[in-house]
């Protein structure tokens, strides 16, 4: 499978693409081959809506140098207050991880904008989760090894599963359906959590549509849901956030401290919301590197 960390004797090609310049036009150096999609449900989404690209969800592999792949695998989730999916927050995020030697997969998950509310982004999450376990046990990976990482409205969808995981139908003919969708830790990137006051009205619209019932304003709440079962978490956020407030975060690693769930919070100063990894003219705080720091505390990263 193709992907964005080209192996050794791809880069020693390109070193030499690089060396004859003077002698071959750059536009005829080959492209690398775009990463192939691969169906969360090939025989059919359940719920679907149509036979749009946007009602058949997707995994998509950044797979590390085989020289550094260290057994851990992550799913991201792009946010996009659930009407559309942010590359920064998606490919961007599985590049870094990939380098730092995890299998990554970004999910494209079913969103509010295409006609979808929940349960279908839940279904969309728990599937993704699964089909990574699974992967693991194929590929010689640590299925106990298995992450989640998600921003803005894709922290909701991380903080969601999170607390709303299952253990499997051990008697499924579907194999995938018989892994765990619980995930062994989570990262929340400036996350969605609460449909209560500090909620982020567009998400909560999408999601749930106009007229929630209060059930389920309640059930997506995930600050409400967590157990002692729910992952350890890294949450970071930004005091000057003015499109998801703090209090999310806040809120959630508040409860996972009554639950007795380990937890790593980081509040920074300054940042708007959405800075993922950082981009020209926004720096992003120093999440990152913390967040490494903190995996390899949890044994996840060796």
């Amino acid at each position: 499978m193709n992907h964005p960390l080209l192996p050794l004797r791809r880069l020693l090609a390109l070193g030499a693409a690089l060396a004859l310049t003077h002698l071959m036009p750059a536009a005829d150096a080959p492209a690398p081959a775009p990463a192939v999609a691969i169906p969360l449900w090939p025989q059919g989404t359940p719920g679907s809506l149509g036979d749009r690209p946007q009602d058949k969800p997707t995994l998509t592999a950044f797979l590390p140098d085989p020289a550094k792949r260290n057994g851990a695998s992550m799913l991201v989730l792009p946010g996009g207050g659930y009407s559309s999916l942010a590359a920064h927050e998606g490919a961007a995020y599985a590049e870094w991880l990939a380098a730092h030697g995890v299998t990554a997969y970004v999910l494209q998950y079913r969103l509010g904008s295409s006609g979808y509310r929940n349960p279908a982004m839940l279904q969309d999450v728990a599937r993704g989760l699964r089909m990574l376990r699974a992967f693991a046990r194929r590929d010689g990976l640590d299925p106990a090894r298995v992450g989640i990482i998600g921003s803005s409205a894709g922290g909701h969808l991380a903080a969601t599963l999170a607390t709303h995981f299952d253990a499997g139908k051990p008697d499924s003919s579907d194999a995938f359906e018989r892994e765990s969708s619980r995930p062994d830790v989570a990262v929340l990137c400036y996350a969605v959590i609460t449909m209560g006051e500090f909620a982020h009205a567009g998400s909560r619209n999408q999601l749930l549509g106009p007229n929630p019932s209060p059930e389920a304003l309640k059930d997506m709440s995930a600050e409400l849901q967590v157990t002692a079962q729910t992952p350890p978490c890294f949450i970071w956020a930004t005091f000057e956030d003015k499109t998801v407030p703090v209090e999310n975060s806040l809120m959630f690693a508040s409860a996972l401290r009554k639950a007795g769930v380990p937890f790593s919070l980081h509040i920074y100063e300054k940042g708007a919301h959405g800075l993922g990894l950082g981009r020209p003219g926004h720096e992003a705080p120093p999440w990152a590197d913390e967040c490494l720091y903190w995996l390899r505390e949890r044994k996840f990263l060796p």
